[in-house]
């Protein structure tokens, strides 16, 4: 059976840097993505990408714009169906990090560009989150029906 995964991710920018989460995936560099995860049952993409942006990053934003569906197929033979967002950051929380994430970081678009030469993002889509976000269109949150 082939399954479809929920995702939602968000491009959190400050000044000229991007709040991005740096994780260990099980092999031997870790990698880099913007807070991100998978939309658990009883929610929607909004509901779960500020619950995603709180627990990966100790950060409380506001979601200004939807940048789309985006649509991954892994080498793998998996299917992501990843909402990405646009937030802005409000509040620095006094919460621990989830467990997966190693450290956060608020880098610029050439040191997000550096690890994507080295391999060490998460996938082609946070570059692409990240340039849809400066260039791309983006949508107001209401073409989200929940």
């Amino acid at each position: 059976m082939n399954l479809i995964h929920s995702t939602a991710a968000c491009v959190i920018k400050q000044g000229e840097r991007y709040l991005m989460v740096e994780e260990q995936r099980g092999g031997p560099t870790s990698v880099f993505n913007q807070p991100a995860g998978h939309i658990e049952p009883g929610e929607g993409p909004i509901e779960a990408v500020l619950r995603e942006v709180q627990e990966e990053t100790a950060w409380q934003v506001s979601l200004t714009s939807y940048l789309g569906l985006y649509i991954f197929h892994t080498d793998g033979g998996q299917t992501f169906h990843s909402h990405g967002f646009i937030a802005e950051p409000l509040t620095p929380l006094n919460l621990p990090l989830d467990p997966d994430i190693i450290a956060t970081h608020w880098l610029t678009l050439e040191q997000i560009r550096a690890l994507d030469q080295q391999a060490r993002l998460r996938s082609p889509l946070v570059l692409k989150r990240i340039e849809d976000a400066l260039s791309g269109p983006r949508y107001p949150l209401s073409v989200i029906r929940e």
